[in-house]
Formats: structure tokens, C-alpha cells, sequence
């Protein structure tokens, strides 16, 4: 079966020419409305990521992604291993939250939000624009031979888009492995952590590819985002969208003739000048409707507003619209599927702040020494062994720790250690105990016992063990 003549783009992508081959995206430099608030936005999210990992609440790192140590910071919130599944929720509202926001809003994301638009659009490209010029004598600029003028301009930007990539591997790696951290290793020297340089060098030439040569080919190619907007958009979506019915009318589009009475002619207020192509990051034609590559960075919409303007006809005529409202004029309504993903999104922040708050600040597990069975003692005493593991999360040290047996009348004692003991901060305190009951309090083979783990006299901590003693007959 033949794709339909004007279904045909949707086989290739707008990046690859027929041969196969990279088709280089020169995009005119935006300006408009919408584009200085995205600059507005950028800026600020900007500033956000530069200074995350820098910025302290209660001694937590704002936010920290420490994979290797398995302990995340999310908004001033420490997560550790024992925190994972506050850590799962989390990612989930995440997910769920930019999914709602796609079924109501398109690929809005991507467009104002996504770090990766927004280095490659606000500061690598304004960089090209600086140091290369508009479209046009980028065009020129890549034709031409090597000259003194293209390597002077090639290699300043090259020195510049490393230095830049360097600086985002650094902040890249302070998320990872905590600022304090990275701060550290810098007062060393480069030489004193040799395998972190190694790192930070990979992740510069990583950073460097591909924001000088990879491109829009991440959003188009490498980003699954894009091909799940497939499944999450319907017609009631809004997105950047090209008004064909009053683009084309009756007759198509026509180039733009003074004084030409457009309307009686049958023509639509689409003049094809191709401003709207020439200005789009990936290079597609948002005429044909909505596409993969679209990341609706809405450049379109302020240059053809800029052109419609320039002709006295309406503005508009690509804008943020739903294919329901260009086709029946309908306004935005929370549609039913909307609607779900609100609620389940309320429930999922609901249990995770419930969880938040009911979460302790000290971590306690308590286990039986594998392979060990109960020891009888003397006056009818049973005898058991546990390790223990503290774990605080706060950014204070917790001093004169102790354990006390709360479910029975006992004795708890540590070994090779006193029975007051301190749990640093964002550290863990691990040992064995001894747990002494008599025999004439146990209920069978295996008891539960509970354990209040105190700091002086206030209990900070609960955790319970199985108890093994002598199997009873009757």
C-alpha cells in the first residue's frame, strides 16, 4: 500500500537527506515573544542547575544523585538505601507528572524545560550565532575552504564549546559524588584523584559531542520522549500547530502579492515563505502537522506572527492550538484521561508525603548473627547474638546511644564496645549485641522481641527480631 502524497514526510526525518546522509541543521536565530520568555525561563532554570548541588538545606545537599553510595538528595531530603522505595515514588510522581503534562500540553517539555534544549538553544547556539552570524553566513561559512577566517572562527568556537562542556561535567560530577566532594578534589589537585579526572574528561568529550555535533539529533533519535508522545497525544492535546483550514482555504498557499485580495482568490493566509522551516531546530516543516522532531520551542510561532504582522494578516496562524480547536474551534477541557492521571497523581504525592513524615531520622536494623543458634546459661538463662546497624540520616552526630530490651524482662549487652556508643552524622554505626531472657518468659522456639534504641533518655528508634530458644513439648 502507497503512503498518501502528503503523508510521504512522515517516512523520513527531517535530519537525514535521501542518500542517508546528516543533513546539518543551520536554524535562523529566533526572536519574538515567546522566545524571549523561554530565554526568561532558561536563565532561571539555569541558574537552578548551576547552583543545586551547591546549595544546603540542614546540611543536605539540595540535590544529589550519588549512585555508587546509593544515597540520593531530592529537594534538601536525604534518601539512603533503606529510603529506596520514597525514592521509587518519587520517580514515579515524576514520570507520571510529565506525562499528564504531555497528554494536556504536548511536547511543551522539551521545548521550555529539557537541559538539553535549553544548553543547546541558549547558550551553544547563541554562542554559533556570536561567533559564526546568522543563518546565512553559517551556510556560507561551512561551503567556503578552509581559510584563515573559517579556522580562526571553528577554532575559537571549538575552545569555547570545550571550555563550557568542562564546566557542565564539573556540575555533572558534583551531582554525582556531592559537591563537597568535588570541591575537595579541586583543592588537591588533579594529580591526587587521577580516576575522578579521567572521569570528568570523559564526560566533557560526552557533553562536547553532543552539543557540537549530535545535536537536535538527541531529541530526534536518542530521546524515547518523543516516540511516546505518539501514544500520549490525541486530538484534544495542545501543541504548536500550523491552522491549515485558514492557512490553505480553499485554494492553498500562494506567495505574498501586494494589494492582492487573498480571500476572493480562494488562497489562504500561508504566503510560503518558508521562515517558519528556515527558524526550526530540527529542521521539519510544521505544516505537515504534528511530528517526532517537533520539541515545540514555538520559534515557528514568532517568526510567522513576525511575517503575518510584516503582510497586515492576523497573527496566529501557527500558535499553541489542539487539532480540535483548528478543526471545531473547541476550547481546552480536562479530558477523562486527564482527569485519571490528576488523580493518580494526587495520591501518589499524598502517600509520599505520609511517608515523608512518618519517616525516622535514625534507621535501625537488628538480625541474628547467621548460624548461631541460642546459648542456655546458667539460672535458666537464653542466651542469643544480633548484629546491629545504625543508620543517621540527619547532619548531626547522635551521641549517648543505647539499646534497652522494651517486649521482656532481659538483659541487652554490646560487645567490644561500651553500651553508650555515637552514630556520626550521615554515617552508619554497626556491632553485636547479646540478648539475655530467661526461659520461663519465652512462648516457644522462636519470640519476637522489641528493641527501643534511645539517645539519653528519648527513644529515637523501634525495631523488632526473632528471638530463638528452647523448642517446648507438651
Amino acid at each position: 500500500m502507497e503512503t498518501p502524497e502528503n503523508e510521504i514526510f512522515r517516512d523520513t526525518i527531517g535530519t537525514i537527506t535521501k542518500e542517508g546522509k546528516r543533513a546539518w541543521v543551520f536554524p535562523k536565530k529566533p526572536s519574538g515573544k515567546f522566545y524571549n520568555y523561554r530565554k526568561w525561563v532558561s536563565y532561571g532554570l539555569l541558574a537552578f542547575l548551576l547552583a543545586s548541588p551547591f546549595i544546603k538545606i540542614n546540611g543536605n545537599q539540595f540535590l544529589m544523585f550519588n549512585v555508587l553510595e546509593r544515597r540520593f538528595n531530592i529537594f534538601g531530603f536525604p534518601f539512603w538505601p533503606q529510603d529506596f522505595h520514597l525514592f521509587v515514588i518519587s520517580m514515579i510522581i515524576g514520570v507520571v507528572f510529565i506525562t499528564l503534562f504531555t497528554v494536556a500540553f504536548g511536547r511543551i517539555f522539551c521545548g521550555w524545560i529539557c537541559p538539553q534544549t535549553i544548553f543547546m538553544e541558549m547558550v551553544f547556539r547563541r554562542i554559533e550565532y556570536w561567533i559564526e552570524g546568522d543563518r546565512g553566513k553559517q551556510i556560507r561559512l561551512s561551503k567556503q575552504p578552509w581559510n584563515a577566517e573559517k579556522i580562526r572562527k571553528k577554532g575559537l568556537k571549538l575552545i569555547v564549546f570545550l571550555f563550557i562542556s568542562f564546566v557542565i561535567a564539573n556540575v555533572f560530577l558534583a551531582y554525582l559524588i556531592g559537591s563537597d566532594n568535588l570541591i575537595q578534589y579541586i583543592i588537591d589537585g588533579p594529580t591526587s584523584h587521577l580516576s575522578t579526572l579521567f572521569s570528568l574528561l570523559i564526560f566533557t568529550a560526552v557533553f562536547y559531542f553532543v552539543f557540537a555535533w549530535f545535536r537536535e539529533q538527541v531529541c530526534v533519535i536518542a530521546c524515547p520522549y518523543g516516540r511516546l508522545q505518539g501514544v500520549l497525544l490525541d486530538t484534544k492535546s495542545i501543541v504548536v500547530a500550523y491552522d491549515h483550514k485558514r492557512g490553505e482555504a480553499e485554494n492553498g498557499r500562494k506567495k505574498f502579492r501586494k494589494n492582492e485580495d487573498r480571500t476572493a482568490l480562494g488562497y489562504g493566509d500561508c504566503i510560503d515563505c518558508l521562515q517558519c522551516v528556515n527558524v526550526c531546530p530540527t529542521g521539519i516543516d510544521i505544516r505537515n502537522g504534528t511530528q517526532l522532531e517537533c520539541v515545540n520551542c514555538t520559534a515557528c510561532i514568532d517568526e510567522c506572527d513576525h511575517i503575518m504582522e510584516s503582510v497586515n494578516l492576523p497573527k496566529g496562524l501557527i500558535r499553541y492550538a489542539s487539532e480540535d480547536n483548528i478543526e471545531n474551534k473547541a476550547s481546552f477541557k480536562l479530558t477523562a484521561r486527564m482527569k485519571g492521571y490528576i488523580a493518580v497523581l494526587t495520591i501518589l504525592i499524598g502517600l509520599l508525603t505520609g511517608m515523608l513524615f512518618l519517616r525516622n531520622d535514625v534507621e535501625a536494623t537488628v538480625l541474628r548473627l547467621p548460624g548461631q543458634l541460642y546459648e542456655h546459661k546458667d539460672n535458666n538463662i537464653i542466651s542469643n547474638v544480633f548484629t546491629y546497624k545504625l543508620v543517621n540520616k540527619t547532619t548531626k552526630n547522635i551521641a549517648n546511644v543505647h539499646f534497652k530490651l522494651l517486649s521482656h524482662k532481659g538483659n541487652l549487652k554490646l560487645v567490644a564496645t561500651h553500651n553508650r556508643f555515637l552514630v556520626p552524622s550521615q554515617g552508619i554505626a554497626k556491632g553485636t549485641l547479646f540478648v539475655e531472657i530467661n526461659n520461663s518468659a519465652l512462648t516457644g522456639d522462636r519470640n519476637k522481641i522489641k528493641i527501643g534504641v534511645y539517645e539519653g533518655d528519648k527513644l529515637i528508634e523501634t525495631t523488632t527480631a526473632n528471638f530463638l530458644g528452647p523448642r517446648s513439648y507438651k
